[in-house]
């Protein structure tokens, strides 16, 4: 079943402080075309530069997620992409007067809730989905991250994570389809632990953080008043009131799920791997994963689309055929020397794969041409269409009494000589829903796997028998 891209309905605005640089910012999701992607823009600086939300342009990972093109830069871009990505919208702009994505509440929520008060707005291009076809095994030794991609029908992820901490030992999140981030994932905030703060702070980092937007983890219960009192000053939160009651979180936070931390890394990982900047459908095993090793993992995901668009495509034609040429020509009005299909490999709801065997007898060599024989591109179409026509009859009954006529061809491409000895594999998918007897459909024919031919065709089915 095909699956459409969609964007937002119109703009919607969020504001709030970034984590790290605490500088107030006004965040606003915009519709975007087909095939756009996500995309930053930071309105606030001069050219309003654009970013794309790229595994490439990746330049920190420090507490966040770092993007940079042509010298401007955004911070803390995965809350709002886990969002964007977790409801399933393909094409967004997001404009920023400020150079950090607002922390909100330490989670994406609020941009679940933003993306979901203005709705969306389906579009015409399909979704490019990213279908992994083998398992892809990472690990950084050194750091003790393990991810692991694995082909699936759905994007599903597994997190484990294990800090050897009394108050967060090991916790595991699981989320086994895509439409289960808002109501399980979304919701989950970030996390710091008491004993990092300070280090953060020195360094220049969390000027936004607070109570309200993280969930700080205390793994001791001999924290002194006077200890917190010094942190809250170093942060610039002088009076900020903390309880603290021993192991647990300060001020005593509830979690959401016993395994909210854990949650939280599945959440950035949607995130960070929205980077590749495809729709995926694989399942990512991730220990103990953090921005650093997401951003690299996307990036080696991204190596592995190269890969696969540049492999060969892979067609099983020792298996029995669905048809052979007697069932071929029990539907086909054509025959020698115009049947130009000899088997259909398997047929879908809304594809068909079928096969011509080219030989030096066939009678066209005679004059295309006696000394070197290449297979007529008009006739590589009319094969093709012949695949077409076939497709359109199966979904008819007593299709012997049918006749399937061209109406029109688009977008024809010749990759490559198709000589004597090849066998060329037709696959036809149909670009939109048969109606009134008018069948559209793009085709493919593949030498070896390797692309030869495509075409668009448009061909209408009359019942002119009876």
């Amino acid at each position: 079943m095909k699956e459409f891209q969609r964007t937002l309905k119109t703009s919607v605005s969020v504001q709030g402080v970034g984590l790290h640089t605490g500088e107030k910012v006004t965040l606003e999701l915009c519709p975007a075309p087909e095939n756009h992607g996500y995309k930053f823009q930071r309105v606030d600086i001069e050219g309003e530069p654009i970013i794309p939300a790229d595994a490439d342009l990746v330049v920190s990972t420090e507490r966040g997620t770092t993007l940079e093109f042509k010298g401007a830069r955004v911070y803390t871009t995965e809350h709002v992409l886990a969002a964007l990505y977790g409801m399933q919208v393909d094409n967004a702009l997001i404009k920023i007067n400020g150079p950090e994505i607002p922390i909100m509440d330490g989670s994406s929520w609020p941009f679940v809730q933003a993306i979901e008060s203005v709705g969306y707005e389906e579009q015409k291009a399909e979704r490019n989905f990213f279908v992994l076809d083998e398992n892809i095994p990472w690990e950084d030794v050194d750091k003790g991250i393990e991810i692991l991609a694995v082909p699936d029908k759905e994007y599903r992820i597994t997190v484990m994570v294990d800090y050897n901490s009394p108050v967060l030992g090991t916790q595991h999140a699981s989320m086994y389809k895509i439409s289960e981030f808002k109501d399980h994932i979304s919701k989950c905030k970030t996390f710091v632990f008491l004993r990092e703060l300070e280090v953060l702070a020195k360094n220049n980092l969390i000027k936004g953080g607070d109570l309200d937007n993280a969930i700080v983890l205390v793994e001791r219960d001999n924290v002194e008043q006077e200890e917190l009192d010094r942190l809250a000053k170093l942060l610039g939160k002088e009076g900020l009131k903390v309880d603290i009651k021993g192991i647990g979180t300060l001020n005593n936070y509830q979690l959401k799920y016993e395994n909210e931390p854990a949650r939280h890394k599945l959440l950035d990982i949607v995130g960070d791997l929205a980077l590749v900047g495809r729709p995926i459908k694989a399942h990512i095993l991730g220990a103990r994963p953090g921005h650093s090793g997401n951003t690299r993992f996307a990036k080696i995901l991204k190596e592995q689309i190269k890969k696969q668009e540049k492999a060969p495509r892979y067609f099983d034609l020792e298996k029995e055929p669905l048809y052979d040429i007697n069932d071929i020509e029990r539907m086909l009005p054509h025959r020698y020397p115009f049947l130009l299909v000899d088997k259909i490999m398997e047929i879908g709801d809304e594809s068909i794969v079928g096969v011509k065997n080219i030989t030096r007898n066939e009678p066209m060599f005679q004059g295309h041409f006696p000394n070197n024989p290449v297979f007529p591109g008009v006739l590589q179409i009319e094969a093709m269409a012949q695949c077409g026509g076939i497709f359109a009859l199966s979904k008819v009954e007593d299709p012997h009494l049918y006749s399937t006529y061209f109406m029109k061809i688009d977008n024809v491409k010749f990759k490559r000589k198709i000589i004597p000895g090849d066998t060329v594999v037709f696959e036809l998918t149909l670009m939109s829903p048969i109606r009134r007897g008018l069948v559209n459909m793009a085709g493919k024919g593949y030498i070896n796997g390797v692309l030869a031919v495509e075409a668009e065709m448009l061909a209408q089915v009359v019942k002119d028998k009876e």
